[in-house]
């Protein structure tokens, strides 16, 4: 990994989402892989939009990386897949680097209490996959994310590529302006592995303490964090 590189411009910004607006998922990623490998990964969470960003990037470049965040609550399906992608890809740690918190379950619960997800979401959140991102994301000049504008509401402007306030690098967001239907449709025509789960009522999996099945018509996120007000894990703001 590379130092970070300094901030672009606001006029470079706008020029490359210019240039790349309505462009194809590849165009936008062999940019990013060209500006600034080796210190960009994909921060990849396994679900479709990662397994297609994945896939995409190891054809443009076979050394690139991916980091996951293991919260250590993940379901077994997200462990499989993620089996399958190592596989598939031939990844080795380097290429498919695991992130964990500073803190096990046991010691989250014997600091913050039993049960955190339930009374404190936002704080296990935090503690479990926030501060582990922040902390690899030091590492990098940019990451590419699998963000969707008509994923939420709160997604809805994301910018091709952009800069992050939060964690102080550019963040890259090639399928900004793809469907749930163009997703699915580059898995199945590319035959990308990817978590058995979405066939079983889950569209948006994360810790099995917090991923509920969707009934067909509600929002595909009503499942993540159920009977609270909170949509994001803080790591897309």
């Amino acid at each position: 990994m590379n130092a970070p590189q300094p901030q672009p411009s606001i006029e470079e910004l706008k020029v490359v989402n210019q240039r790349f607006e309505g462009q194809a998922p590849q165009e936008v990623l062999a940019y990013g892989l060209g500006q600034y490998f080796p210190s960009i990964a994909l921060a990849c969470s396994f679900g479709p939009e990662d397994v297609v960003i994945w896939d995409m990037m190891y054809q443009i470049n076979p050394k690139a990386s991916l980091f996951y965040l293991d919260t250590d609550f993940l379901f077994k399906e997200t462990y499989d897949v993620r089996e399958r992608i190592k596989i598939k890809y031939n990844l080795g740690p380097e290429q498919m680097i695991e992130v964990k918190s500073d803190f096990t379950p046991e010691q989250q619960a014997e600091k913050f209490g039993d049960r955190l997800w339930i009374r404190q979401p936002d704080q296990c959140c935090k503690i479990r996959k926030v501060d582990p991102l922040t902390r690899i994301l030091k590492s990098y000049s940019a990451w590419v994310t699998g963000i969707r504008r008509d994923q939420v509401p709160t997604r809805a402007n994301a910018k091709v590529l952009e800069w992050d306030e939060n964690f102080q690098l550019v963040k890259i967001n090639p399928l900004a302006a793809w469907t749930n239907d163009a997703v699915w449709s580059y898995i199945k025509a590319n035959n990308v592995p990817y978590n058995v789960l979405h066939d079983q009522n889950y569209p948006s999996i994360g810790c099995t303490h917090c991923t509920a099945p969707v009934l067909l018509g509600q929002d595909p996120r009503s499942g993540r964090w159920k009977n609270f007000e909170k949509t994001e894990c803080g790591l897309h703001k």
